[in-house]
């Protein structure tokens, strides 16, 4: 469908532009079926605000009224919405990478949200052999040097 339409756009425009259909995994099922989803997608951007709410189950507004408990108490080490929660939305992320280039070994992987511009996260990224990160703009610095400091450490 994606075609089709950028195919009567090109005609009507009498222009051609290069482009790329991709996704965004944004959910645990997406994350589970990643290597079905793969055959028809250029690349994967892991949407990990979306996926760290549906992964632990609680909204990012909610989560204000009760995540500091759970940081004082120990339950969690971060807040996940500031720090990538490796041992959870990670091994989906982790999966869903590796079953998508079993699919589609030339498959273009990254994450897109907060978690791009923050330095755990980003070495994450780079242990998974992920293309990019996307953050804010006021984050790129501090993005660019934690994947700096991910290669040299590596």
């Amino acid at each position: 469908m994606i075609d089709r339409t950028a195919e009567l756009v090109f005609a009507e425009k009498m222009n051609r532009v290069k482009y790329q259909v991709g996704t965004m995994i944004e959910i645990p099922r997406a994350a589970l079926v990643a290597g079905q989803i793969a055959k028809d997608a250029a690349f994967f951007s892991f949407g990990t605000n979306d996926l760290t709410q549906m992964t632990f189950g609680y909204s990012r507004d909610d989560a204000g009224k009760f995540l500091g408990e759970y940081l004082n108490e120990g339950i969690l080490l971060d807040d996940p919405f500031q720090v990538l929660d490796v041992e959870g939305v990670g091994q989906l992320i982790e999966m869903a990478t590796k079953n998508g280039r079993m699919a589609k070994p030339k498959l273009k992987v990254g994450i897109c949200g907060e978690h791009g511009g923050e330095p755990k996260s980003v070495t994450f990224c780079y242990q998974q052999n992920l293309d990019y990160v996307s953050c804010s703009p006021f984050r790129v610095p501090v993005a660019r040097l934690a994947a700096a400091q991910a290669a040299i450490n590596q």
